[in-house]
């Protein structure tokens, strides 16, 4: 089934999406393929990037769309209420219980469940979901009368629900039933260049809801909202936007005014990325790429010294085959060599900011002793980097530049899974 751009473009107006982002697209085209069939689906994201508009335009392309439609914040729920808002209860099933109440699923029967942060379940509620899902029955709190019930449920989460399983803090039964059809939004940060027409979009619409002049951005201003890193995504955009257009008396925003309103941490981080660093040595990014090109040049050399030494040992055997080895070799290490930056490398102290030359007396067929070690660096880089981002494994593998499935296994070989 082909999504054609002008559906998507509808959809967008209809839900008042904003953005031309190609992953944006890809996930407005998935949510159309999807609403029409009872499948479940998992919408993954970070939190603001707005995975409820989802739940919604799956309900409305679907067969339900004039049934019921619910969204309940899992997260919201106090563990020892959550089965009875979901379930319902019986009368006198526990102290406060003064009468029997239908819970969600029952009084939802033949619409749309949206379960946001699904991973705030407790364990003992995603056994009796998981039933739901199955077999479309479920039992109140207090009763054991068996109830039949008809619901589409989509569910969304923030965090890593399969690592969650691994941890035997979610059922991993329940994730593979629930991740049948998989939806991922990006994050703003992912978006740079839907920064502008959302900050126009916000900018209008509270300028028409408090009825105030619009307020509008100077180029510096805008090119300062797309260098923030926007961790409460497109919430914190819009929040941002309404605090300025209440509490701003100039209606043009320049880049000054706007750094007011922006978080202390990312105006410190800012003035830091910003500011001409006249000592290299005081750039702790500059130091982090060092030891990242060490490490690739480490890698680069162990294949070329692992070829010269398949070289020598043919020597004496192979004669006819020596020279190609040779040469395959020599270029190898042309290639490496061409790889550095200059002849001379120089390792940065960060304590006595001094930098020393690396000597290699070592004999051809002894074992290097490196200078640096660098397994102990990387370790420090990705601790720092899960510190930074308080153990989130998605932002801190993009800032040390390696997938996620990477940063997992390093996390596992240097023993940072606490982190």
């Amino acid at each position: 089934m082909l999504v054609s751009p002008s559906k998507v473009q509808e959809i967008k107006n209809r839900f008042e999406i904003i953005g031309n982002h190609p992953a944006l697209n890809r996930a407005i085209e998935k949510a159309i393929k999807v609403a029409p069939t009872d499948i479940s689906v998992l919408i993954t994201g970070e939190s603001g990037v707005g995975k409820e508009a989802f739940s919604k335009i799956i309900h409305q392309l679907s067969r339900r769309k004039h049934g019921n439609f619910i969204a309940v914040n899992c997260a919201a729920i106090p563990e020892g209420t959550i089965d009875s808002e979901l379930f319902g209860h019986e009368k006198g099933s526990f102290t406060s219980a003064f009468e029997s109440r239908k819970g969600y699923f029952e009084t939802v029967n033949g619409g749309t469940i949206f379960l946001d942060e699904i991973s705030e379940l407790p364990l003992e509620t995603q056994s009796r979901l998981l039933r739901v899902l199955e077999s479309g029955e479920f039992i109140k709190v207090g009763s054991s009368k068996v109830q039949k019930t008809d619901i589409r449920l989509v569910a969304a989460s923030n965090k890593d629900l399969l690592k969650l399983a691994e941890n035997n803090k979610f059922r991993e039964d329940l994730y593979y039933r629930l991740s049948t059809v998989t939806i991922q939004i990006p994050p703003l940060r992912h978006r740079k260049d839907d920064i502008f027409s959302l900050t126009a979009k916000f900018a209008t619409d509270f300028a028409e809801k408090y009825n105030t002049p619009i307020i509008e951005f100077s180029n510096d201003a805008l090119e300062l909202l797309k260098l923030q890193y926007w961790p409460g995504n497109i919430r914190q955009l819009k929040n941002l936007i309404e605090q300025i257009s209440i509490l701003e008396q100039e209606r043009t925003i320049t880049r000054e005014i706007l750094k007011e309103y922006l978080p202390e941490t990312q105006s410190k981080e800012l003035v830091r990325y910003e500011t001409p660093q006249s000592d290299p040595f005081e750039n702790v990014k500059e130091r982090d790429i060092l030891y990242k090109f060490l490490i690739d040049i480490k890698k680069d050399l162990t294949e070329t010294k692992s070829l010269l030494f398949e070289v020598i040992s043919k020597i004496h055997t192979k004669g006819a085959e020596i020279e190609t080895s040779v040469e395959l070799a020599a270029n190898k290490f042309i290639r490496t060599a061409a790889s550095l930056p200059e002849p001379e490398i120089r390792i940065f102290d960060p304590k006595n900011k001094q930098g020393g030359q690396i000597e290699d007396n070592t004999p051809y067929a002894a074992e290097v002793n490196e200078p640096l070690s660098l397994s102990d660096k990387e370790k420090e880089m990705i601790r720092e980097a899960l510190i930074k981002y308080k153990g989130k494994r998605k932002p801190a593998a993009t800032e040390l530049g390696i997938s996620e499935r990477t940063l997992y296994r390093k996390i596992k070989e240097y023993d940072l899974e606490d982190l």
